[in-house]
């Protein structure tokens, strides 16, 4: 009864570790999805389900074809100069802005994951991305930026470190991610 009993809770323990992440990952899916699609339904006043999502994917689309041509270009460039003149919407739209360039923009800033020593000679070492490799204009020429992510949160913090302290790692930058976002248990291998 006892062996029946541990079979049980190792099947249901294995189950949800199963069940849980991909049941969340539906969950936040289905919400998101439906949660936009209803709210450009509602301002568009359509009434076919999926059709608001649809059109969200397409116009992305298209102001990507737009934004590929010269006049696209010069009419973002004069949107993004009016943005950038407005005190609040300067700071959302860069900030914004520079976080979706930082991953999947032209000037990608996490491409270079590095393994860091805050504290020399202490050993304890931490997993960053190197966003700025000089800092002349700090007055600070020996040092980089170093951006640490902060595990399990979308948060992190930008360190200034000697160049001597920041060693390259030999990965893809989204295993180094993968490692750090997950508290060091992913490896971020398929």
């Amino acid at each position: 009864m006892k062996k029946l009993m541990r079979k049980l809770i190792d099947y249901f323990i294995k189950g949800l570790l199963i069940f849980v992440p991909i049941a969340l990952t539906v969950f936040l899916l289905v919400l998101v999805f439906t949660r936009l699609d209803g709210l450009l339904r509602d301002l568009l006043g359509i009434k076919v389900p999926g059709l608001g999502f649809l059109l969200t994917v397409v116009l992305i689309f298209v102001i990507g074809f737009v934004g590929s041509n010269f006049l696209g270009k010069k009419l973002f460039e004069l949107v993004e100069k009016l943005f950038k003149k407005l005190p609040l919407v300067k700071l959302l739209f860069s900030a914004v802005k520079d976080v979706i360039e930082a991953f999947a923009g032209e000037k990608r800033s996490f491409d270079k994951p590095v393994l860091a020593t805050i504290v020399p000679g202490a050993g304890a070492k931490v997993v960053g991305f190197v966003t700025r490799e000089s800092l002349e204009t700090l007055g600070l020429s020996d040092y980089v930026a170093v951006y640490l992510p902060q595990s399990y949160n979308f948060a992190g913090n930008v360190l200034l470190l000697p160049k001597e302290s920041v060693k390259p790692l030999d990965v893809e930058s989204s295993q180094a991610m993968a490692f750090v976002v997950s508290g060091g248990i992913s490896c971020g291998s398929s």
